[in-house]
């Protein structure tokens, strides 16, 4: 066993505009991101069948549409989004937005985008 961080993480990976993530757990029962989102960035409305999510802020304000509901989320404050919710985070700030993203189980080949 080994500690995980953004700068020792499992696998580095680029999404979206310019968006950066960080695998810090990844099992098919349990996948836990770092992400960074650049000011102005937004991702695509999209819904997992299977896999709930939860949002951890670390820095900055996070944007989400879940249902079409618009929700804020503050730093260090998280969101729970159930399997089936149609949603997307963004960044309409202007500094980076970085937070933590569980799934369980993974969204590997669980992802349906609109």
């Amino acid at each position: 066993m080994k500690a995980v961080s953004k700068e020792k993480s499992l696998k580095h990976y680029q999404w979206g505009n310019a968006c950066d993530g960080w695998n810090l757990v990844d099992e098919p029962s349990l996948s836990v991101k770092q992400e960074r989102m650049p000011a102005g960035t937004t991702e695509a409305l999209h819904y997992h069948k299977n896999a709930q999510q939860f949002f951890f802020i670390l820095k900055g304000v996070a944007g989400f549409e879940v249902e079409g509901e618009i929700i804020q989320i503050q730093e260090h404050q998280g969101l729970h989004i159930s399997a089936g919710k149609i949603h997307r985070i963004y960044n309409e700030g202007t500094t980076d937005l970085e937070f933590i993203l569980s799934s369980q189980p993974s969204t590997a080949n669980d992802r349906y985008n609109f």
